[in-house]
């Protein structure tokens, strides 16, 4: 099983809406992420707009792939895209870098 975290960051004007978002997040959305292999997934949001995410999944590759594949998650990705500070453009899901895990207990 492999533990993945990643960091992105939220527009600080876009904090409270972002979250609002994720109290309602799409049921078709849960279920496509859940069939492609994302588990325990949890998004953890810091008051500046750091957001943290962590998942586990046996292959986050293919869980990745598994979702650029669904219509849902594109339609979720542009619509959230705006929320996200990103320098070169890109959607949520393909800015996404998994951090290397130096720990773990």
């Amino acid at each position: 099983m492999q533990r993945v975290c990643f960091i992105l960051r939220v527009k600080p004007e876009r904090l409270e809406e972002y979250k609002q978002r994720h109290r309602h997040v799409w049921p078709e959305m849960q279920a496509a992420l859940r069939e492609t292999g994302w588990g325990n997934y949890s998004l953890f949001l810091r008051d500046d707009g750091l957001l943290v995410g962590y998942l586990e999944t046996e292959d986050f590759e293919r869980a990745r792939a598994g979702m650029a594949g669904r219509e849902v998650n594109e339609r979720w990705q542009r619509e959230m895209g705006d929320f996200f500070v990103q320098p070169d453009g890109a959607l949520p899901d393909r800015a996404m870098r998994p951090l290397e895990e130096v720990f773990h207990l």
